[in-house]
C-alpha cells in the first residue's frame, strides 16, 4: 500500500485542487458553474468559515481530496463534521488515499470535540461503499431533498 501524505488545503494548492475537484464533477456528472468554484475554494481556505479541506499526496502529485463542513446537533452537544466531497483520482483508487483522507476527518473531528462524522454516497458508488462499509455504519436513512431557486 502507498504512504500518502494528507495535508489541509492552503493556498499554494489551488493548481492541484482544481484538476481533482473537476474529476469530482466528471464522476458525478455534475457541472458545478466556475463562480461557485472560485467560492467554494476561497471558502476552504477561509478560517471564519465551518468549512475546510485537505489533498493526499503521492510524492509531488496530489491524488485526492476532501472536504469537510462542521454543523450543529439538536441530537448531540458535539457538533457534527459532514465528510461533503471525496475523490481519488483513478489511477489511485484502490491503493489507501480514500481511507486516509476519511482517517483524516475523523482525527480532525476528534481534536474539534465533535460528535460524529457522516456522509453520502450514491447509490451505485458501490466501489467507495465496500471501504465505507468497513470503516462507518450505514445509517439507513434516505435523503430527500429539494432544490430552491
Amino acid at each position: 500500500m502507498n504512504t500518502f501524505q494528507i495535508l489541509p488545503l492552503s493556498d499554494q494548492h489551488h493548481a492541484a485542487w482544481l484538476p481533482l475537484w473537476r474529476g469530482y464533477q466528471s464522476f458525478y456528472k455534475a457541472d458545478i458553474p466556475e463562480e461557485v468554484s472560485q467560492v467554494t475554494w476561497s471558502r476552504l481556505l477561509d478560517r471564519s468559515e465551518p468549512m475546510g479541506g485537505a489533498l493526499a499526496w503521492d510524492g509531488s502529485e496530489a491524488v485526492g481530496l476532501v472536504h469537510h463542513i462542521r454543523h450543529r446537533s439538536c441530537w448531540t452537544i458535539g457538533d457534527y463534521l459532514y465528510l461533503q466531497d471525496l475523490f481519488v483520482s483513478p489511477a489511485a483508487r484502490g491503493a489507501g488515499a480514500g481511507r486516509k483522507l476519511i482517517e483524516y476527518v475523523y482525527e480532525l473531528g476528534r481534536a474539534e470535540g465533535c460528535a460524529r462524522v457522516h456522509w453520502l454516497t450514491h447509490e451505485t458508488n458501490t466501489d467507495a461503499m465496500l471501504l465505507y462499509d468497513r470503516i462507518a455504519e450505514r445509517s439507513g436513512f434516505v435523503q430527500y431533498r429539494r432544490a430552491l431557486k
